[in-house]
C-alpha cells in the first residue's frame, strides 16, 4: 500500500550532501598550522555528521577546553573559506529531488549545521531554492535529537508532521523524526561508523541507495542495511 506522504526532509551532511572531502580537508589544513600530521580520509569520513567539535577533537584529542573551543573556531574558518570545494550531492539524490518535484511533493533541510554555513552551501549548489523548509542548528535554541526543529520545517512547507518522511544518518536524526511523528528512514551511504548499531536506532527502513525510497514509499519493506556497510 502506497504510503500518504507529500514532502522529503534531509539531514545535511552524510545524507543530502557529501561534505566530508571539504571538512577533512579544513581539518587537514588546521592539523598542519600546529605540525601535527594529517589524519587520513577514512578516519575522518564517518565523524563528519558529529560536526566540528568531533572533528577538534579527533586531531587534537589533548587538547584542554579551552584550547578545543580555540581550535574550533579556527577549523570553522578554514572551512567556510572552502565550503564547496569538493562537497555534491550523493549519488542518485538529484533525480530522486527532480522525482519529488515532477510528483508536487516538497523538499527541505532539517540539520545541526548552523545557518551561516548551511545556507551559503545550499546556494552554491543551487538548491537553495528548490527547499521548501530549511532549518539550521542556530534556526532555533533546540537542535536534533529535540523534535521542536522537525516540527518547524512541517509548518514551513504547510503539510503535517506525519506527511513527512525525515532521512538522516545519525541516531539524533531517527530519534528528532520519531519524536515529531515523521517516518524515518537511515542513508547507510551516510558517515555511520562500525562502532554504531543503526538497526537499534528505531528507523522504519534503511536504504542503501536513495532509489530504494520508492519501493518502501510503495509498501514495500527497505532493504536491510548490508553486511559491507
Amino acid at each position: 500500500m502506497t504510503r500518504d506522504l507529500g514532502s522529503l526532509l534531509f539531514d545535511l551532511d552524510g545524507t543530502l550532501l557529501d561534505t566530508a572531502p571539504d571538512m577533512h580537508a579544513a581539518l587537514v589544513t588546521l592539523m598542519a598550522e600546529y605540525d601535527r600530521a594529517p589524519l587520513p580520509f577514512q578516519a575522518v569520513r564517518n565523524h563528519v555528521s558529529h560536526g566540528s567539535q568531533a572533528l577538534v577533537a579527533l586531531a587534537f584529542p589533548d587538547a584542554d577546553a579551552a584550547f578545543t573551543e580555540h581550535l574550533k573556531k579556527r577549523y570553522l574558518e578554514i572551512y567556510a573559506r572552502d565550503l564547496c570545494q569538493a562537497t555534491a550531492l550523493f549519488p542518485g539524490l538529484a533525480e530522486l529531488l527532480d522525482r519529488c518535484e515532477a510528483r508536487g511533493w516538497s523538499v527541505g533541510v532539517v540539520t545541526n549545521k548552523p545557518g551561516w554555513l548551511t545556507d551559503p552551501l545550499l546556494e552554491a549548489l543551487g538548491l537553495r531554492a528548490r527547499m521548501a523548509a530549511v532549518v539550521s542548528g542556530d534556526t532555533l535554541p533546540q537542535r536534533k535529537p529535540d523534535p521542536e526543529p522537525m516540527w518547524l520545517a512541517a509548518r514551513q512547507t504547510g503539510l503535517p508532521p506525519e506527511r513527512h518522511c525525515y532521512w538522516g544518518d545519525a541516531e539524533r536524526d531517527i530519534a528528532a523524526g520519531r519524536a515529531a511523528g515523521m517516518p524515518t528512514l537511515i542513508a547507510n551511504w551516510g558517515y555511520i561508523g562500525a562502532e554504531q548499531q543503526p538497526d537499534q536506532w528505531g528507523a522504519d527502513g534503511a536504504l542503501e541507495q536513495p532509489d530504494d525510497f520508492w519501493a518502501w514509499y510503495n509498501g514495500a519493506p527497505a532493504p536491510e542495511r548490508s553486511l559491507a556497510g
